[in-house]
């Protein structure tokens, strides 16, 4: 049996474990069971319950669930009928709802554990109890789920369960979880002054003062790369009209996930989406490139033009489902690093072998790895098929003369509804995978907005156009650099680089003197000037992971040094102002990854 067939089998027959378990615990007419699937590190159930769940109770249904493997019960498969099966599961509400909408010819099975527990299952399942006798178990978690994933369903109690074929496994996952709980950016990030998030705008993020000036780091840093391969940045407005929407074809194929604006009218009633003559609808952009393409279009262009690189930092908001919502690795609001070019079609390989050195420059100043899929026509593309066929082939030979063919993965079905895709994979600290950046070729959106440029020849012509993202997001994108980093960024990107610690008031004339000539330097810097014990300033700069904490005194200000404590707990003393200031400034240039302890990387 392969290895995946085995966890199946394994996590779901635990899972049967664990219904039998509640049901004895609770009484079998006190139990409404509903689901038990596998998932990644082991299975949940879901049950309607007398009372709600605590972690009081974990153990007591752990202590049950081994209880019911000692017995060392047989486990008996049987097909039944569709009537057999409803008089089986008559008192059971969501078990007769699964039968009766599976289709007429369906074959029903149900599995028995010993002669006392049912369940409606396809399979397949352990011979018996005792092959789960050294079975790696532990209660992950309970939550609230709807039935079926609808909120107008019965809200039921969802049990996660670990579980591991031995006990090594599960102990090495249960420390791969407790380290994700650390790094989690959604505990680290409120508490470092990064971000917040508020009940008043779902999954829609406040930057916060600290957070703040990590971000606009990050995108200075962007900004700098792209002026260099000749992207010319634009800003656009955040609602328009829903024609807009219409010519690109969101408002036919991505209506779900944008956020409507309709206005009123004298009666203060909200217009009609669905009124054909209205041009009082508008809609929160959930994409830049109707945008880029007005720019385009707003003069004649010439193939002299081209390629014609617009970049974009705007907020857009896409619509998501609110359980669907993950700290910033999934928001409805977000700045998308986002570009388009239009260019013509012999211009292709050379502005995607150009868009991938960004991407290498990128990503390796941060020490991210990532690999490509080519994602190709979903069922509800838009446009021709031929020149579908075209784009992918485009994609196609790229990334073969790139990464040799069968260097990369294909992802069917999985493009845009107006071109295919490169998509970036990258892994994350913890070896998770995240799509982050995109390339998206487009034939299709020139042609809705009728886009031309004038040829050589003289003659007018349909420029190809480029959609491409390389962050993603700068939202996620800083979600993964606060778990990979932990909290304790490089010294270029942290909110903070300096605090700076007068130790009594006298001290304070000096510390403006540091003050001033960091802000000059554009290096970024928190003064206490308060009449505070100086340990406790010194434990708030260590709180927020500051790289340098500088401590300044009588000896400081008389030699014009400052005393460093470095995030680590190494100490340099009698540094002089313009040797850290030069210390501070290499790292800024560089984009180091290190925090420098020590001055050698000056000589």
């Amino acid at each position: 049996m392969e290895k995946e067939q085995y966890l199946q089998v394994y996590r779901h027959s635990l899972a049967h474990i664990l219904a039998k378990s509640i049901i004895e615990i609770f009484g079998k007419e006190n139990v409404q069971y509903a689901i038990g699937p596998q998932i990644a590190d082991g299975f949940y159930y879901d049950f309607m319950l007398p009372r709600t769940l605590n972690n009081d109770d974990f153990k007591t249904i752990e202590d049950k669930m081994r209880e019911i493997l000692k017995r060392r019960e047989a486990w008996t498969r049987k097909e039944i009928s569709r009537a057999e099966a409803l008089e089986l599961f008559k008192d059971q509400k969501y078990k007769t709802e699964l039968i009766e909408d599976l289709p007429e010819d369906e074959v029903i099975s149900i599995y028995w554990t010993g002669d006392d527990f049912v369940d409606l299952c396809a399979g397949p399942h352990i011979d018996n109890s005792q092959e789960l006798m050294n079975a790696a178990f532990q209660i992950k978690s309970v939550s609230g789920s709807y039935w079926r994933g609808d909120e107008h369903r019965d809200q039921l109690q969802r049990i996660y369960v670990y579980a591991f074929p031995d006990k090594q496994q599960l102990k090495e996952h249960l420390a791969f979880v407790r380290e994700a709980q650390e790094r989690d950016h959604k505990k680290l990030g409120p508490q470092l002054d990064i971000f917040m998030m508020d009940e008043t705008a779902p999954g829609m993020p406040y930057w916060l003062p600290r957070g703040f000036k990590m971000f606009n780091a990050l995108l200075s840093y962007w900004r700098d790369i792209h002026d260099e391969h000749g992207y010319m940045e634009i800003a656009a407005p955040q609602i328009q009209k829903k024609e807009l929407w219409e010519t690109s074809g969101h408002w036919a194929h991505y209506i779900d996930g944008m956020f409507i604006v309709p206005e009123m009218d004298e009666n203060r009633r909200f217009v009609q989406l669905d009124d054909p003559d209205t041009t009082g609808i508008y809609a929160a952009k959930p994409m830049n490139c109707p945008n880029a393409i007005k720019v385009y279009a707003s003069k004649q262009r010439s193939y002299k033009d081209l390629p014609f690189r617009i970049s974009q930092t705007d907020v857009i908001h896409r619509k998501e489902k609110s359980g669907e919502l993950n700290g910033l690795f999934r928001v409805q609001m977000f700045r998308q690093d986002d570009a388009h070019i239009l260019l013509t079609e012999d211009m292709i390989e050379d502005e995607i072998n150009d868009i991938m050195d960004i991407t290498n420059e990128l990503y390796s100043t941060f020490g991210l790895t990532y690999r490509a899929e080519l994602s190709t026509r979903p069922d509800d593309f838009m446009g021709d098929i031929e020149v579908w066929n075209q784009a992918e082939a485009s994609l196609k030979a790229i990334l073969d003369k790139k990464y040799g063919e069968g260097g990369y993965e294909i992802n069917e079905g999985d493009g845009a509804f107006y071109g295919p895709k490169i998509d970036l994979m990258m892994k994350d600290a913890l070896g998770r995978e995240w799509q982050m950046g995109t390339i998206q070729l487009d034939f299709q959106l020139p042609l809705n907005f009728q886009l031309e440029y004038i040829g050589s020849d003289g003659q007018r012509h349909q420029p190809v156009m480029i959609h491409r993202a390389i962050f993603g997001s700068f939202e996620r994108f800083i979600g993964i650099l606060i778990e990979n980093f932990k909290g304790s960024f490089p010294f270029w990107l942290s909110p903070v680089q300096v605090g700076i610690v007068p130790i009594r008031p006298e001290h304070n004339e000096y510390a403006k003197k540091i003050a001033a000539l960091l802000r000059k330097n554009h290096i970024r810097f928190e003064v206490d000037y308060t009449d505070k014990n100086m340990k406790e300033k010194i434990k708030a700069c260590k709180t927020f992971r500051d790289p340098y904490t500088i401590v300044v005194g009588d000896k400081e200000a008389a030699e014009g040094t400052v005393a460093i404590n470095i995030r680590g707990n190494k100490q340099l003393k009698d540094v002089p102002l313009d040797t850290f200031l030069a210390l501070c400034q290499k790292m800024n240039e560089e984009h180091s990854l290190e925090v420098y302890d020590s001055l050698d990387c000056l000589n």
